[in-house]
């Protein structure tokens, strides 16, 4: 009686055992029984930010993400030239294809199991890698027409981008030896589409992003003007859609097809521009949810009022806070580097146009995709109209407030993109 009873509870335990680990299985690893051949990335999601403050901004820890791979061929000639070839052959087309299956369900399972495993499914689908050779796309950007060869100005334009993009990709070739790579929704997050002109547009804060979102909506047809369209409307009206909000196919698509452009700025200029901007006007985010985290941190007896409010911060103090590894408060997008927002060494961007020079480069940049010649790049200032624009001298105002060893520090924090934008130093002390 006692070994049957012994043995009939040994049963019960492992069934209720193994019921327990089937319902705390890991999905990713039902996905991959499905889909043997494929790494997934199961990086949690990271929330949508626009280059003006929101909710939900400053939340976002910035991730790598590196598991899976995907060639990305280094192809030394440029999209600007005219001598490259607009056709890819079929072997490349199918290394860079997305290869994905997945097998079916097996038929003896219940209904509602089977519906609950294709959510699963879907959503570890949704966040996983793309694979996808970037640096080769199937159009070109257009050369200049045989009446725009003749212009001088067009054609050192034109020359200018050829520079630009060959000193960019000799240093991510330099400095990004591993050429086994991947790319993933989180990396395609701040480009924005436009699909009338075909265009790709990867946001950078400070660097002319509010009139770029207007020009992308009269592009599109949504306003017949960029003075009409207000600041709020630009930013949180939703007119604009972004290329991580697309399936894989519609990802693949736009990246070897669509002319893909970004626009940068000097760095230590468009830190102050930022830091002017969040913390030396009212803002009902970044002083409360920035603010208060640096004053407490870095701020010796700081008053209660400072505390409560977060309003008052220092350049000298968010400099210490930017520099911190240990930072009380995460990333923001304002004045994270450029090669993280747009991961230009794993996309192949065919346009790289420069805050300093935004007018002859933005209206290049129209002439080039066939945009009416009506529009252009505004000139109006987006935020704080009567306040004089972040200047090189205004820059070097505020970092002469630094010590030496903050400039030097504050410099290796954007070394790369002073070198990959080839911006020269800011201080000639620095190494």
């Amino acid at each position: 009686m006692r070994l049957t009873c012994m043995f009939s509870f040994i049963l019960l335990f492992g069934a209720a055992g193994l019921v327990v680990f089937i319902h705390l299985q890991d999905p990713e690893e039902i996905v991959h029984q499905q889909t043997p051949g494929i790494k997934y990335n199961m990086g949690f999601q990271q929330p949508k930010k626009d280059c003006v403050s929101s909710n939900n901004q400053g939340r976002r820890l910035r991730k790598n993400t590196a598991d899976g791979v995907a060639t990305v061929k280094q192809d030394d000639s440029l999209h600007l030239s005219e001598d490259v070839p607009t056709k890819l052959q079929s072997t490349d087309r199918r290394q860079s294809s997305i290869m994905f299956a997945m097998k079916d369900q097996q038929k003896g399972e219940e209904i509602n199991s089977i519906r609950l495993h294709k959510r699963r499914r879907r959503f570890i689908i949704k966040k996983s890698p793309i694979l996808i050779s970037m640096n080769s796309s199937i159009l070109n950007l257009p050369t200049l027409k045989s009446e725009d060869r003749n212009n001088s100005k067009w054609k050192s334009l034109y020359q200018i981008q050829r520079e630009r993009k060959r000193i960019m990709r000799e240093t991510c070739s330099k400095y990004k030896s591993n050429n086994r790579r991947i790319i993933t929704p989180y990396h395609v997050s701040r480009i924005f589409v436009e699909d009338k002109y075909r265009v790709l547009y990867c946001e950078v804060p400070k660097a002319g992003c509010s009139n770029w979102k207007r020009v992308l909506m009269v592009l599109n047809g949504l306003a017949s003007s960029t003075k009409d369209i207000q600041h709020n409307t630009v930013h949180y009206g939703n007119y604009l859609k972004r290329l991580d909000g697309f399936d894989h196919k519609g990802i693949y698509h736009r990246l070897n097809t669509y002319t893909k452009m970004l626009f940068i700025r000097e760095p230590f200029e468009k830190l102050v521009s930022a830091f002017r901007d969040k913390f030396e006007h009212p803002n009902n985010y970044y002083h409360p949810v920035f603010g208060k985290a640096i004053i407490s941190r870095y701020r010796v007896n700081a008053t209660k009022e400072a505390l409560r409010t977060g309003s008052g911060v220092k350049f000298k103090e968010f400099i210490q806070y930017l520099l911190d590894v240990h930072r009380p408060v995460g990333m923001d997008i304002h004045w994270d580097h450029v090669n993280r927002l747009c991961s230009p060494c794993l996309i192949d961007y065919d346009f790289v146009g420069k805050f300093e020079s935004m007018e002859d480069d933005a209206n290049f940049f129209l002439h080039l995709i066939g945009a009416p010649q009506n529009l252009t790049f505004p000139k109006f200032k987006d935020r704080h109209s009567n306040e004089e624009r972040t200047t090189t001298k205004i820059t070097h105002q505020y970092f002469a407030q630094l010590s030496p060893s903050q400039r030097q520090r504050s410099y290796d924090f954007y070394y790369m993109d002073y070198l990959m934008f080839n911006y020269s130093k800011p201080f000639e002390d620095l190494y």
